[in-house]
Protein backbone atom coordinates (compact mmCIF):
# COMPACT_ATOMS: atom_id res chain seq x y z
CA UNK A 1 0.00 0.00 0.00
CA UNK A 2 1.07 3.58 -0.57
CA UNK A 3 2.39 5.47 2.48
CA UNK A 4 0.16 7.83 4.39
CA UNK A 5 0.65 11.60 4.47
CA UNK A 6 4.16 12.80 5.25
CA UNK A 7 2.66 16.02 6.58
CA UNK A 8 1.05 14.24 9.54
CA UNK A 9 3.61 11.49 10.08
CA UNK A 10 5.07 13.10 13.19
CA UNK A 11 1.77 14.06 14.78
CA UNK A 12 0.83 12.60 18.16
CA UNK A 13 -2.60 12.69 19.72
CA UNK A 14 -3.39 15.75 21.82
CA UNK A 15 -1.47 15.40 25.08
CA UNK A 16 -4.09 17.56 26.81
CA UNK A 17 -6.95 15.28 25.81
CA UNK A 18 -4.81 12.21 26.56
CA UNK A 19 -4.34 13.41 30.13
CA UNK A 20 -8.11 13.66 30.53
CA UNK A 21 -8.38 9.99 29.56
CA UNK A 22 -5.61 9.10 32.02
CA UNK A 23 -7.32 11.14 34.74
CA UNK A 24 -10.56 9.28 34.10
CA UNK A 25 -8.73 5.95 34.16
CA UNK A 26 -7.41 6.56 37.68
CA UNK A 27 -10.34 8.56 39.05
CA UNK A 28 -8.15 11.65 39.38
CA UNK A 29 -9.39 15.19 39.81
CA UNK A 30 -9.00 16.40 36.25
CA UNK A 31 -7.09 19.70 36.23
CA UNK A 32 -5.62 18.92 32.81
CA UNK A 33 -8.11 19.68 30.01
CA UNK A 34 -9.50 23.17 30.59
CA UNK A 35 -13.23 22.79 30.99
CA UNK A 36 -15.40 23.79 33.97
CA UNK A 37 -17.39 21.43 36.17
CA UNK A 38 -20.08 24.06 36.82
CA UNK A 39 -23.11 25.01 34.76
CA UNK A 40 -23.43 27.70 32.10
CA UNK A 41 -25.56 30.77 32.92
CA UNK A 42 -29.20 29.90 33.59
CA UNK A 43 -30.51 32.19 30.83
CA UNK A 44 -28.58 30.16 28.26
CA UNK A 45 -29.80 26.86 29.68
CA UNK A 46 -33.40 28.10 29.68
CA UNK A 47 -33.14 29.15 26.06
CA UNK A 48 -31.57 25.80 25.15
CA UNK A 49 -34.59 24.01 26.58
CA UNK A 50 -36.92 26.21 24.53
CA UNK A 51 -34.91 25.78 21.35
CA UNK A 52 -35.25 22.01 21.52
CA UNK A 53 -38.98 22.46 20.77
CA UNK A 54 -38.53 25.11 18.07
CA UNK A 55 -37.52 25.03 14.43
CA UNK A 56 -33.73 25.20 14.69
CA UNK A 57 -32.79 21.62 13.86
CA UNK A 58 -31.60 22.04 10.26
CA UNK A 59 -28.64 23.86 8.72
CA UNK A 60 -28.32 27.53 9.49
CA UNK A 61 -26.61 29.86 7.04
CA UNK A 62 -23.14 28.40 6.49
CA UNK A 63 -21.20 31.26 8.05
CA UNK A 64 -23.60 31.63 10.99
CA UNK A 65 -27.25 32.28 11.77
CA UNK A 66 -28.23 35.88 11.09
CA UNK A 67 -29.41 36.68 14.62
CA UNK A 68 -26.33 35.04 16.14
CA UNK A 69 -23.99 37.14 14.00
CA UNK A 70 -25.96 40.29 14.75
CA UNK A 71 -25.83 39.70 18.51
CA UNK A 72 -22.11 38.88 18.32
CA UNK A 73 -21.40 41.96 16.20
CA UNK A 74 -23.19 44.17 18.72
CA UNK A 75 -21.17 42.74 21.61
CA UNK A 76 -17.78 42.83 19.89
CA UNK A 77 -18.33 46.24 18.33
CA UNK A 78 -18.70 47.64 21.82
CA UNK A 79 -15.57 45.88 23.06
CA UNK A 80 -13.32 46.35 20.02
CA UNK A 81 -14.17 50.01 19.47
CA UNK A 82 -15.34 49.77 15.86
CA UNK A 83 -18.59 48.93 14.10
CA UNK A 84 -18.39 45.31 12.96
CA UNK A 85 -20.59 44.25 10.06
CA UNK A 86 -22.36 40.99 10.96
CA UNK A 87 -22.76 40.08 7.29
CA UNK A 88 -19.34 40.77 5.82
CA UNK A 89 -16.90 40.60 8.76
CA UNK A 90 -17.95 37.58 10.88
CA UNK A 91 -17.79 33.83 10.30
CA UNK A 92 -19.26 31.45 12.89
CA UNK A 93 -17.11 28.34 13.28
CA UNK A 94 -17.06 25.03 15.15
CA UNK A 95 -15.10 26.38 18.07
CA UNK A 96 -11.99 28.54 18.03
CA UNK A 97 -10.09 25.43 16.91
CA UNK A 98 -11.76 25.61 13.52
CA UNK A 99 -11.54 29.41 13.52
CA UNK A 100 -7.75 29.19 13.81
CA UNK A 101 -7.52 26.49 11.14
CA UNK A 102 -9.73 28.44 8.73
CA UNK A 103 -7.69 31.58 9.35
CA UNK A 104 -4.43 29.75 8.77
CA UNK A 105 -5.62 28.15 5.55
CA UNK A 106 -6.93 31.52 4.38
CA UNK A 107 -3.57 33.22 4.90
CA UNK A 108 -0.84 30.64 4.36
CA UNK A 109 0.43 28.99 1.20
CA UNK A 110 2.56 25.81 1.26
CA UNK A 111 6.11 26.86 2.04
CA UNK A 112 5.14 30.04 3.90
CA UNK A 113 6.44 30.66 7.42
CA UNK A 114 4.35 31.52 10.49
CA UNK A 115 5.65 32.90 13.79
CA UNK A 116 4.47 31.08 16.92
CA UNK A 117 5.38 32.21 20.44
CA UNK A 118 6.61 29.41 22.74
CA UNK A 119 5.01 28.22 25.00
CA UNK A 120 1.95 27.79 22.82
CA UNK A 121 -1.36 25.99 22.73
CA UNK A 122 -0.56 22.69 21.08
CA UNK A 123 -2.84 23.18 18.05
CA UNK A 124 -0.87 26.11 16.62
CA UNK A 125 2.09 24.12 15.39
CA UNK A 126 -0.21 21.46 13.96
CA UNK A 127 -2.38 24.10 12.25
CA UNK A 128 0.70 25.56 10.62
CA UNK A 129 1.91 22.18 9.37
CA UNK A 130 -1.54 21.17 8.12
CA UNK A 131 -1.58 24.40 6.12
CA UNK A 132 1.70 23.39 4.49
CA UNK A 133 3.54 26.20 6.24
CA UNK A 134 6.57 26.14 8.53
CA UNK A 135 6.44 27.43 12.12
CA UNK A 136 9.11 29.81 13.42
CA UNK A 137 9.17 29.60 17.21
CA UNK A 138 10.01 32.67 19.29
CA UNK A 139 10.50 32.08 23.02
CA UNK A 140 8.58 33.83 25.77
CA UNK A 141 11.11 33.94 28.57
CA UNK A 142 10.05 32.85 32.09
CA UNK A 143 9.25 33.76 34.75
CA UNK A 144 7.36 36.74 33.25
CA UNK A 145 7.17 35.21 29.75
CA UNK A 146 8.29 38.34 27.93
CA UNK A 147 9.69 38.25 24.41
CA UNK A 148 13.00 39.81 23.36
CA UNK A 149 12.53 42.31 20.57
CA UNK A 150 15.69 41.25 18.77
CA UNK A 151 14.58 37.60 18.73
CA UNK A 152 11.15 38.54 17.44
CA UNK A 153 12.55 40.76 14.71
CA UNK A 154 14.98 38.02 13.69
CA UNK A 155 11.91 35.84 13.10
CA UNK A 156 10.21 38.59 11.10
CA UNK A 157 13.34 38.97 8.98
CA UNK A 158 12.56 35.47 7.65
CA UNK A 159 9.53 37.11 5.99
CA UNK A 160 6.73 35.10 7.60
CA UNK A 161 3.23 35.28 6.21
CA UNK A 162 1.68 35.61 9.67
CA UNK A 163 2.16 35.60 13.44
CA UNK A 164 -0.12 33.76 15.86
CA UNK A 165 -0.89 35.70 19.03
CA UNK A 166 -2.65 34.05 21.98
CA UNK A 167 -3.67 36.80 24.40
CA UNK A 168 -4.20 36.05 27.27
CA UNK A 169 -1.85 33.18 26.70
CA UNK A 170 -2.47 29.49 27.20
CA UNK A 171 -0.57 27.93 28.98
CA UNK A 172 1.45 30.62 30.75
CA UNK A 173 -1.32 33.12 31.54
CA UNK A 174 0.60 36.07 30.11
CA UNK A 175 -1.36 39.19 29.18
CA UNK A 176 0.52 41.16 26.55
CA UNK A 177 0.85 44.83 27.42
CA UNK A 178 -0.21 47.49 24.95
CA UNK A 179 3.46 48.43 24.52
CA UNK A 180 4.31 44.81 23.61
CA UNK A 181 1.39 44.64 21.19
CA UNK A 182 2.53 47.87 19.54
CA UNK A 183 5.99 46.35 19.00
CA UNK A 184 4.37 43.34 17.33
CA UNK A 185 2.17 45.67 15.28
CA UNK A 186 5.13 47.75 14.10
CA UNK A 187 7.01 44.63 13.03
CA UNK A 188 3.94 43.23 11.27
CA UNK A 189 3.66 46.46 9.27
CA UNK A 190 7.41 46.67 8.62
CA UNK A 191 7.61 43.11 7.28
CA UNK A 192 4.07 42.96 5.82
CA UNK A 193 2.70 40.07 7.89
CA UNK A 194 -0.78 39.13 9.02
CA UNK A 195 -1.58 38.56 12.70
CA UNK A 196 -3.97 35.77 13.70
CA UNK A 197 -5.16 36.22 17.26
CA UNK A 198 -6.59 33.72 19.70
CA UNK A 199 -8.50 35.73 22.29
CA UNK A 200 -10.74 33.11 23.90
CA UNK A 201 -9.77 34.30 27.39
CA UNK A 202 -10.52 37.96 26.60
CA UNK A 203 -12.85 38.30 29.62
CA UNK A 204 -10.55 36.52 32.11
CA UNK A 205 -7.84 39.11 32.77
CA UNK A 206 -6.85 39.80 36.37
CA UNK A 207 -6.27 43.26 37.85
CA UNK A 208 -4.18 45.29 37.28
CA UNK A 209 -3.75 43.79 33.80
CA UNK A 210 -6.03 44.75 30.91
CA UNK A 211 -6.84 43.17 27.58
CA UNK A 212 -6.24 45.06 24.33
CA UNK A 213 -7.78 43.68 21.15
CA UNK A 214 -4.97 43.55 18.63
CA UNK A 215 -7.29 44.55 15.78
CA UNK A 216 -8.06 47.78 17.65
CA UNK A 217 -4.47 49.05 17.37
CA UNK A 218 -3.86 51.75 14.73
CA UNK A 219 -3.41 50.20 11.29
CA UNK A 220 -3.97 46.64 12.51
CA UNK A 221 -7.60 46.01 11.53
CA UNK A 222 -6.58 45.52 7.90
CA UNK A 223 -4.05 42.75 8.66
CA UNK A 224 -5.65 40.99 11.66
CA UNK A 225 -7.89 37.93 11.85
CA UNK A 226 -9.41 37.87 15.34
CA UNK A 227 -10.36 34.37 16.46
CA UNK A 228 -12.31 33.59 19.59
CA UNK A 229 -14.90 31.32 21.11
CA UNK A 230 -17.84 31.36 23.50
CA UNK A 231 -16.54 28.25 25.30
CA UNK A 232 -14.69 29.89 28.17
CA UNK A 233 -16.78 33.04 28.53
CA UNK A 234 -20.06 31.16 29.01
CA UNK A 235 -18.72 27.80 30.31
CA UNK A 236 -19.93 25.87 27.25
CA UNK A 237 -16.77 24.19 25.96
CA UNK A 238 -18.77 21.27 24.57
CA UNK A 239 -20.95 23.50 22.39
CA UNK A 240 -18.06 24.24 20.02
CA UNK A 241 -19.11 27.76 19.02
CA UNK A 242 -16.33 30.02 17.77
CA UNK A 243 -15.88 32.80 15.26
CA UNK A 244 -13.53 34.93 13.22
CA UNK A 245 -13.73 38.69 12.84
CA UNK A 246 -11.76 40.25 9.99
CA UNK A 247 -12.05 42.77 7.14
CA UNK A 248 -14.60 41.89 4.48
CA UNK A 249 -12.10 40.79 1.82
CA UNK A 250 -10.41 38.39 4.27
CA UNK A 251 -13.73 37.19 5.69
CA UNK A 252 -14.97 36.38 2.20
CA UNK A 253 -12.11 33.90 1.83
CA UNK A 254 -12.60 32.49 5.35
CA UNK A 255 -16.25 31.80 4.50
CA UNK A 256 -15.17 29.59 1.60
CA UNK A 257 -12.59 27.69 3.67
CA UNK A 258 -15.07 27.22 6.51
CA UNK A 259 -17.75 25.95 4.15
CA UNK A 260 -15.53 23.10 3.00
CA UNK A 261 -14.12 22.35 6.47
CA UNK A 262 -17.32 21.92 8.49
CA UNK A 263 -20.25 23.48 6.55
CA UNK A 264 -21.53 25.17 9.69
CA UNK A 265 -21.77 25.29 13.46
CA UNK A 266 -24.69 23.70 15.31
CA UNK A 267 -27.85 25.70 14.55
CA UNK A 268 -29.74 25.10 17.82
CA UNK A 269 -26.72 26.05 19.91
CA UNK A 270 -26.22 29.29 18.01
CA UNK A 271 -29.80 30.21 18.86
CA UNK A 272 -29.51 29.13 22.50
CA UNK A 273 -26.46 31.22 23.30
CA UNK A 274 -27.89 34.53 22.05
CA UNK A 275 -29.11 35.60 25.54
CA UNK A 276 -25.50 35.31 26.71
CA UNK A 277 -24.24 37.53 23.91
CA UNK A 278 -26.68 40.18 25.12
CA UNK A 279 -25.59 40.10 28.76
CA UNK A 280 -24.58 43.44 30.24
CA UNK A 281 -21.19 44.32 31.67
CA UNK A 282 -22.25 43.05 35.07
CA UNK A 283 -22.02 39.48 33.78
CA UNK A 284 -18.42 39.91 32.66
CA UNK A 285 -17.53 41.65 35.91
CA UNK A 286 -19.02 38.70 37.79
CA UNK A 287 -17.16 36.20 35.61
CA UNK A 288 -13.86 37.90 36.38
CA UNK A 289 -14.68 38.05 40.09
CA UNK A 290 -15.40 34.31 40.06
CA UNK A 291 -12.13 33.44 38.34
CA UNK A 292 -10.11 35.85 40.48
CA UNK A 293 -11.44 34.01 43.52
CA UNK A 294 -10.61 30.61 42.01
CA UNK A 295 -7.11 31.72 41.04
CA UNK A 296 -6.44 33.01 44.56
CA UNK A 297 -7.87 29.88 46.16
CA UNK A 298 -5.71 27.61 44.03
CA UNK A 299 -2.40 29.47 44.11
CA UNK A 300 -2.68 30.12 47.84
CA UNK A 301 -3.33 26.41 48.30
CA UNK A 302 -0.22 25.57 46.29
CA UNK A 303 1.74 28.06 48.40
CA UNK A 304 0.53 26.41 51.60
CA UNK A 305 1.80 23.04 50.36
CA UNK A 306 5.11 24.61 49.37
CA UNK A 307 4.86 24.05 45.62
CA UNK A 308 6.56 26.44 43.19
CA UNK A 309 4.27 27.84 40.53
CA UNK A 310 3.40 30.76 38.29
CA UNK A 311 0.57 33.20 39.03
CA UNK A 312 -1.33 33.94 35.82
CA UNK A 313 -2.15 37.45 34.63
CA UNK A 314 -5.05 36.07 32.59
CA UNK A 315 -6.79 32.82 31.55
CA UNK A 316 -7.09 30.01 34.14
CA UNK A 317 -3.85 28.04 34.07
CA UNK A 318 -0.96 27.63 36.48
CA UNK A 319 2.45 26.18 35.63
CA UNK A 320 4.07 24.24 38.49
CA UNK A 321 7.79 23.51 38.74
CA UNK A 322 8.49 19.80 39.37
CA UNK A 323 12.30 20.02 39.30
CA UNK A 324 12.66 18.88 42.90
CA UNK A 325 11.11 15.48 42.18
CA UNK A 326 13.91 14.33 39.88
CA UNK A 327 11.83 13.13 36.94
CA UNK A 328 13.49 13.31 33.52
CA UNK A 329 10.08 13.07 31.83
CA UNK A 330 7.27 15.43 32.75
CA UNK A 331 4.85 13.02 31.05
CA UNK A 332 5.91 10.25 33.42
CA UNK A 333 5.45 12.65 36.34
CA UNK A 334 1.92 13.52 35.18
CA UNK A 335 1.04 9.84 34.82
CA UNK A 336 2.34 9.23 38.34
CA UNK A 337 0.43 12.26 39.61
CA UNK A 338 -2.86 10.94 38.22
CA UNK A 339 -2.23 7.36 39.39
CA UNK A 340 -0.66 7.86 42.83
CA UNK A 341 -1.76 11.34 43.89
CA UNK A 342 -5.12 11.51 42.14
CA UNK A 343 -4.75 14.82 40.27
CA UNK A 344 -4.61 15.26 36.50
CA UNK A 345 -2.19 17.74 34.91
CA UNK A 346 -0.62 18.34 31.49
CA UNK A 347 3.14 17.95 30.90
CA UNK A 348 4.62 21.33 30.06
CA UNK A 349 6.78 19.89 27.28
CA UNK A 350 3.67 19.71 25.07
CA UNK A 351 3.55 23.53 25.05
CA UNK A 352 7.22 24.40 24.55
CA UNK A 353 9.46 24.25 21.51
CA UNK A 354 12.41 24.49 23.91
CA UNK A 355 13.61 21.49 25.91
CA UNK A 356 11.34 21.98 28.91
CA UNK A 357 10.57 18.99 31.13
CA UNK A 358 10.27 20.61 34.55
CA UNK A 359 6.86 22.28 34.28
CA UNK A 360 3.32 20.91 34.36
CA UNK A 361 0.05 22.76 33.76
CA UNK A 362 -3.01 22.80 36.01
CA UNK A 363 -6.25 24.64 35.35
CA UNK A 364 -8.60 26.02 38.00
CA UNK A 365 -11.93 26.34 36.15
CA UNK A 366 -13.57 24.13 38.75
CA UNK A 367 -15.94 24.38 41.69
CA UNK A 368 -14.32 25.39 44.96
CA UNK A 369 -14.92 21.94 46.39
CA UNK A 370 -13.17 20.37 43.40
CA UNK A 371 -10.15 22.65 43.81
CA UNK A 372 -10.01 21.98 47.55
CA UNK A 373 -10.12 18.23 46.90
CA UNK A 374 -7.28 18.57 44.38
CA UNK A 375 -5.22 20.58 46.87
CA UNK A 376 -5.84 18.01 49.60
CA UNK A 377 -4.57 15.27 47.28
CA UNK A 378 -1.54 17.33 46.26
CA UNK A 379 -0.49 17.32 49.92
CA UNK A 380 0.85 13.82 49.11
CA UNK A 381 3.65 15.48 47.15
CA UNK A 382 5.24 16.48 50.45
CA UNK A 383 6.17 12.82 50.92
CA UNK A 384 7.84 12.40 47.52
Amino acid sequence: MQPLSNRTAHFTDSVIRRMTRISNQYGAVNLSQGFPDFDPPQAILDRLAEVSHEDFHQYSITWGAQNFREALAEKQSRLMGRQIDPNSEIVTTCGSTEAMMAAMMTVANPGDKVIVFSPFYENYGADTILSGAEPIYVPLHPPTFDFYVDELEAAFKQHPKALILCNPSNPCGKVFTRAELEIIADLAKKYDAYVITDEVYEHIVYAPYTHTYFASLPGMWERTISCSSLSKTYSITGWRLGYTIAPAEITDRIKKVHDFLTVGAAAPLQEAVIPGLRFGQDYYDGLLQTYTHKRDLFVQGLDAIGLEHTTPQGAYYVLMDISRYGYESDLEFCEMLARDVGVGAVPGSSFFREDVNHLIRFHFAKKDETLNEALNRLEKLKKL
